[in-house]
């Protein structure tokens, strides 16, 4: 998975996966134990499509994040303190404890706060290229999707604007296989998603979203062609698995058994993390798990003693 590529690269994804496989494990534990209100989406088995998108990008552009957004948010730079305070609803959160887990987001390090409507982002992330482009910037807008914003209106009509304008917009769709408890070839005729982005015009294609090379490498070539002067928009698509149900209170028994143990076999952390001993050295991993580790603790900490955020999702 790692051969030739260069070693801070390589460190600096995992570290990256890690901290989003920590970080909602966590989050897990503390949601069941009552810490946290509302409910949560995790993106267990995602991580590399958040960390490899991020990682190509600059602070300075920006990305639109999904409901199931933790991870997107993360990579994309906001940090695990303030995140973690905002699914407590607490004042330290990064938007003040008000948005709760569905709609995190920090735009100073370019995330806008989590649009929870499935494909709303779309035009949203169409109109912020508008503004970049007419600014004449250089600045690219990214666009995290799931499969199942293909099937809404504002997925066809924000993609449609995207090209007749040809905007700097990059649309990363992580195709985890199942629209809440639909797999993605009972949704659509055409299942080929890249497919169907390419018919409005689009530059698209299908990479392995469980290897973070990859979609660092995509996301890469993109942003290089926009900032280039070539523009226009793109379509990635990226094959990747939700290793949980939809929402917490989904035990996804409506996956196959065999279709589950394939995919949690091509687990991108786990991947990762052999990839790095095998090239690196056992001290390395564990160096990095260890420092993972203590942020989610520290971040732990924050939260929990941050004040109550007064009139949000908790009171």
């Amino acid at each position: 998975m790692v051969p030739h590529a260069d070693r801070a690269m390589a460190e600096r994804l995992y570290l990256q996966m890690l901290r989003i496989r920590e970080f909602e494990e966590r989050v897990n534990v503390l949601f069941l134990a009552g810490h946290i209100p509302g409910t949560i989406h995790l993106s267990l088995g995602q991580e590399a499509c958040a960390a490899g998108a991020c990682d190509a990008l600059k602070e300075r552009d920006w990305v639109t994040i999904t409901h199931r957004g933790h991870g997107q948010a993360l990579a994309k730079g906001v940090s695990a303190g303030s995140l973690m305070a905002e699914l407590f609803a607490r004042e330290g959160g990064c938007c003040r404890g008000f948005g709760g887990s569905l709609h995190v987001g920090d735009i100073s390090v370019g995330a806008v706060p989590a649009i929870a409507i499935v494909g709303a982002s779309v035009p949203i992330s169409a109109g912020i290229a508008h503004a970049f482009k007419t600014a004449g910037e250089g600045r690219v807008s990214l666009c995290f999707t799931g499969d199942g914003a293909v099937g809404e209106g504002d997925w066809h009509e924000g993609m449609n604007l995207a090209a007749v304008w040809q905007l700097p917009v990059i649309y990363l769709c992580e195709n985890n296989q199942y629209s809440i408890s639909t797999r993605v070839d009972r949704m659509y005729r055409n299942d080929d998603l890249a497919a169907r982005a390419a018919s409005y015009g689009i530059r698209s294609i299908t990479i392995d979203g469980n290897n973070p090379f990859a979609v660092r490498a995509a996301v890469k070539e993109e942003v290089d062609r926009i900032r280039g002067g070539d523009g226009g928009p793109a379509f990635i698509e990226c094959l990747t698995y939700r290793q949980g149900g939809h929402k917490r209170d989904d035990p996804g028994t409506y996956r196959p058994r065999e279709e589950v143990d394939l995919w949690l076999a091509r687990d991108p952390v786990l991947r990762m993390e052999r990839a790095i001993r095998r090239e690196f050295g056992d001290s390395v991993a564990d160096g990095i798990a260890a420092d993972v580790t203590a942020e989610i603790d520290t971040a732990v900490e924050f939260a929990m003693a941050s004040p109550k955020a007064t009139g949000a999702i908790a009171s």
